[in-house]
């Protein structure tokens, strides 16, 4: 209670005068208070909550995005290891039919040596042919939904659907950033 009388005190030595001073009209000044608490509430509520769950959601999409990159870099990573055991299997059976055919040449000829040699070789050209091909179309497909994620993202943050001209200009510049 003894509070109360203080700040009562207080407030009039210290409120009054500045309100004397500045020409505070205590009732306009008081609608003026509750008039600012209602444009406050009806912007958060109607204007900067909407924006703040539209951000969110946009952020979701693009981190949901990233991860499907990272898993399709994980794919791809994959599919080169794959390749490369491939290409050493080959390369393995290659040495192996090269020892065979080397073995039967000592037993044949000079000239069957040649075919088994040449049908080695053909065998490691084939096999690095496939895994190169196989390669080359992760990395298109790849390539392919970056560019799609990108266009997806791109149109999202701009908030305005792109037409076939900016896809096309916005995958190219995209693509040609990325290592090959």
């Amino acid at each position: 209670m003894y509070h109360t009388i203080i700040i009562a005190n207080l407030v009039e030595d210290v409120a009054a005068p500045i309100a004397k001073e500045f020409k505070i009209i205590w009732p306009f000044f008081i609608a003026q208070l509750i008039s600012f608490g209602v444009v406050l509430f009806i912007l958060k509520k109607f204007a900067f909550g909407p924006i703040q769950q539209m951000l969110e959601e946009r952020r979701q999409r693009i981190a949901a995005g990233e991860a499907n990159l990272k898993k399709i870099e994980t794919q791809l990573a994959e599919s080169e290891k794959r390749t490369a055991d491939a290409l050493e299997k080959a390369n393995a059976d290659a040495q192996r039919l090269i020892d065979e055919a080397r073995d039967n040449a000592a037993k044949i000829g000079e000239s069957e040596t040649q075919k088994a040699v040449a049908a080695a070789q053909n065998i490691i050209t084939k096999a690095e042919e496939a895994a190169k091909a196989e390669r080359e179309q992760m990395k298109a497909e790849l390539k392919a939904e970056f560019g799609k994620l990108l266009t997806t993202a791109t149109t999202q943050v701009t908030g305005r659907t792109l037409n076939d001209d900016d896809q096309r200009r916005i995958n190219e510049e995209a693509l040609n950033t990325l290592p090959n």
